[in-house]
């Protein structure tokens, strides 16, 4: 198939007009919907919304701005509140933080943490900040390299290469400069983004988890929400201003902007917006993509993540070490199960698919009532639902291989050293990232808190079930490696697999370092002749992997095709305004203090108060623990002045019609002036799909309302350096 047809001179010159008009120039469907690049912002009417700045104090590509006080903390979002370098994030995106520097003896999870004073801050490996510095479109760059190929594996490789090629080319690590290129439209526009990178990042407070994750899973996704979602911790660089990883001479960063905060807070009605960086939306994607991730992808991960949290529960029963290392791991497993179930019951409730295909179909007939139209696009949807069923009949298995590292360390460390003896054997340049000298230190440190966190009870149970359910697929969807293990073998599945873990897995000595660091010198050859079945198994899950990759990178250069001109004939279709996808770019949302109507006859106010944190409380159930000194202020009614000036109550969290998604966990809301009045932590259980589809009437999203934050390092912690430094005491 040709994948670079070009339209006539006259169709080429509409589409050029229409994308300018609607791509560049985008203006608000709603005064609520819409994850906006800073690119876009000017075009939006945000004083009409209620805005009281203007768009340049927001963002200032020239100056300073809002914009220099959010940083992208390893996946969350988090922002400067002081000109030392703090960062108010979510207690659940410092949870990793919090749990790793948690003993028996210091139980920070249990009991919280409260740094007095610079050397009691904790170090934090693996938590980076990253600040925007610029933006620029590439897109030209990156169309011109793959304007002529019409391979799809090789357009996929080729688009590959361009980005990185652009992103290498602005990375500049002497100036701790790091870049990205961002797909924004698929197939279509490309932007350069360059961030400053900090690797010195310290946790200096974090409240109980009776209070940062009150309500637990119980609560998550759902409201009314009663949690004090909240940490603090701190940016640090070399004295020269360098990125550095922790040292002990390291001094606080200090930012161009941080947030100033309206200890008074918002109330209902009340005009706010988030700045953030939102993960990734799909609502562009055909009805195909949504059908395979309600029929395959959600449904295998969600179910797959249940049984091990299960799992982690029952062996962690009693036992507060395993429970503690098992915390950071069943609250992000815990966290994606419940919103992938979410969305399955959101999808099913508006019938998304159903409309998806319906709105195709309609645009379908107007594509064949212009024969232009006809010629260009009229295999667009055809060729799309080629590729899904292609896609659909080996889903299983793909996604099998892509979870069986996840949940059997003996098989991901034997995956690596098969993948490390091979790598070792190529230059350095051609290795791939991970094995390169510069990344092996890192990668090792990865693989070592692999093991140090070890469960063998926990790896044969997943690895038990994974190898049942794959024993299960049908024909077109099988794992070669399962199937090896039973050719021939008149045994039972259960015994052939409980057999193969017992004597090859669980009885391995890879998690021993002498023999995996022996095992490093060796070559591929070496040890799959060594008749060691662990690595048999390894390398034909290796073999299928790749074979699954590369299908996987076809079909990306087919789609990526596809859903360029899927945009294209939609805006000629609809003729009205198109966001792109959110993509971990920073995005700014808009919206009010709002409440919502979940069901018939069922109406939520926007805020929550203290008084819903003792009512949960007293039905002791294990996820909703008040802590003695919290019923003690309560008794005595020691709010002091961060109470509601409506209500008169101490309000917890607060709800809004803001457009948000993964990534926006710990994005700081604003009020119309700009200051902090809450961050930003879930959402309510029917907007979990705002992923796929967003609508006014039940997207809501939940932040921890500044004044419970205030009120808990005042009264609670008597955390009163911090408030000082904050600017509020």
């Amino acid at each position: 198939m040709n994948y670079r047809f070009l339209p006539s001179k006259s169709l080429q010159l509409i589409l050029v007009l229409f994308c300018l008009s609607f791509i560049l120039g985008m203006m608000p469907a709603s005064p609520e919907e819409g994850m906006y690049p800073m690119s876009e912002i000017e075009k939006v009417d945000l004083q009409k919304a209620g805005l009281k700045l203007s768009t340049k104090e927001v963002y200032n590509p020239d100056g300073v701005s809002l914009v220099d006080a959010l940083v992208n903390l390893s996946g969350c979002t988090g922002s400067f509140i002081s000109d030392q370098g703090l960062i108010i994030t979510n207690h659940h995106c410092a949870y990793g933080a919090i749990a790793r520097s948690s003993t028996l003896e210091k139980n920070y999870l249990d009991n919280g943490f409260h740094a007095n004073t610079a050397e009691e801050e904790i170090p934090s490996p693996g938590y980076t900040a990253r600040i925007i510095e610029s933006y620029q479109d590439v897109s030209d760059q990156v169309l011109d390299a793959i304007e002529n190929i019409t391979d799809p594996l090789e357009r996929t490789k080729a688009l590959t290469a361009k980005t990185k090629a652009i992103a290498d080319a602005a990375t500049n690590e002497a100036e701790s400069i790091v870049a990205d290129v961002s797909e924004m439209f698929a197939g279509k526009t490309y932007v350069l983004f360059k961030y400053r990178i900090i690797r010195d990042v310290r946790l200096v407070y974090a409240p109980p988890q009776s209070i940062g994750n009150f309500g637990g899973e119980t609560d998550n996704w759902v409201w009314p929400r009663h949690t004090g979602d909240f940490s603090l911790m701190r940016a640090y660089v070399a004295p020269d201003g360098k990125a550095v990883a922790y040292a002990k001479e390291n001094v606080p960063f200090k930012p161009k902007k941080f947030l100033k905060i309206n200890p008074n807070g918002v109330e209902e009605g009340d005009f706010t917006f988030i700045l953030g960086y939102p993960g990734r939306t799909f609502r562009h994607r055909p009805a195909e993509y949504i059908k395979y991730q309600q029929d395959y992808m959600m449904p295998f991960v969600a179910n797959t993540y249940q049984y091990a949290i299960k799992t982690m529960q029952d062996l962690s029963a009693g036992d507060k070490a395993k429970k503690l290392t098992f915390a950071s791991r069943i609250k992000g497993l815990a966290n994606t199960m419940k919103n992938y179930q979410g969305k399955l019951k959101g999808l099913k409730k508006i019938n998304l698919v159903a409309q998806k295909f319906e709105e195709e179909k309609q645009l379908q007939k107007f594509i064949e009532a212009d024969p232009k139209l006809k010629q260009q696009y009229g295999e667009v949807f055809t060729s799309i639902h080629r590729i899904y069923d292609e896609i659909n009949s080996t889903a299983k298995a793909d996604l099998w291989v892509r979870q069986i590292n996840s949940f059997s360390p003996s098989f991901s460390l034997a995956s690596f050293v098969l993948n490390y003896t091979e790598e070792m054997q190529k230059p350095d340049a051609e290795r791939r990232a991970a094995f390169q000298e510069k990344n092996l230190k890192q990668t090792m440190a990865q693989l070592q808190n692999l093991k140090s966190n070890y469960n063998a009870d926990f790896e044969k149970a997943m690895l038990t079930k994974m190898l049942l359910d794959a024993s299960k697929f049908k024909q077109s969807s099988r794992v070669a490696a399962v199937d090896y293990l039973l050719e021939g073998n008149g045994i039972s599945p259960e015994v052939t697999f409980a057999e193969f873990i017992d004597k090859y897995v669980t009885a391995s000595k890879i998690m021993q370092k002498e023999y995996f660091e022996s095992l490093l010198t060796k070559k591929p050859e070496e040890i799959l002749g060594s008749g060691d079945q662990l690595f048999s198994f390894a390398s034909k899950i290796k073999l299928q992997s790749q074979s699954s990759e590369k299908a996987t990178q076809i079909n990306e250069g087919k789609l990526n095709k596809l859903y360029g001109e899927l945009v294209d004939v939609k805006i000629l279709w609809k003729k009205t305004n198109f966001i792109p996808d959110a993509n971990s770019t920073l995005r700014l949302t808009y919206g009010y203090v709002k409440g919502y109507n979940p069901a018939d006859a069922v109406y939520y106010e926007p805020f929550t108060s203290i008084d819903g944190v003792i009512e949960k409380g007293n039905t002791g159930e294990e996820d909703f623990v008040v802590p003695d000194k919290l019923r003690t202020l309560y008794r005595k009614k020691d709010f002091g002045k961060y109470v509601s000036s409506r209500t008169k109550k101490l309000p917890i969290a607060l709800l809004y019609n803001m457009d948000t998604t993964g990534g926006n966990s710990g994005s700081p809301i604003l009020d119309a002036y700009g200051n902090l009045i809450g961050v930003n932590f879930d959402r309510a259980y029917e907007a979990t799909i705002n992923d796929f589809a967003w609508n006014e009437s039940y997207s809501r999203s939940i932040g921890v309302d500044i004044r419970y934050v205030l009120w808990v390092l005042d009264k609670f912690s008597g955390a009163e350096n911090i408030l000082k430094e904050i600017g509020v005491n």
